[in-house]
């Protein structure tokens, strides 16, 4: 399954990821430390974001979907401090909410899209998805 993304959305996606881990040039916003769970996803996602993205199973589309989830909390983040220190029409504020959107609006699809394949391996399979069924059930591109 293919996940179609922009030049923008990718770029957000990264300089994202790359601010949560700690690789940004600027400081990080983040008050909590992300999980280790959520950090080694973002790790795991950082190099395919370079255009779109594609999964064959349910599993690997799970990773990406925490890996967002928490580079958008940052972002977010992100945003409200830029936002708070500035002001809202500011160049950095306005800027950070441009990367939060773009991030955001791959995350909604990327849950729409998780939605999607398991509704497909209920079907197929005639049950619940399970751990077992997300990384053996395959999904062509």
């Amino acid at each position: 399954m293919i996940l179609a993304c922009n030049y923008e959305e990718v770029t957000a996606l990264s300089h994202g990821a790359r601010a949560l881990l700690g690789e940004s040039f600027t400081e990080s916003y983040s008050a909590v430390a992300a999980p280790t769970e959520a950090r080694e996803a973002v790790e795991a996602i950082l190099p395919l974001l370079t255009g779109d993205l594609s999964f064959t199973t349910l599993a690997e589309q799970q990773v990406a979907e925490l890996a967002v989830d928490s580079i958008v909390e940052h972002l977010r983040e992100t945003m409200e401090v830029n936002v708070a220190a500035t002001h809202p029409a500011a160049e950095e504020a306005v800027a950070a909410y441009f990367e939060f959107a773009h991030a955001l609006c791959v995350l909604s699809r990327l849950q729409e899209l998780g939605a999607e394949m398991r509704a497909l391996v209920e079907v197929m399979t005639g049950r619940p998805v399970d751990v077992e069924s997300a990384e053996t059930f395959h999904f062509p591109d």
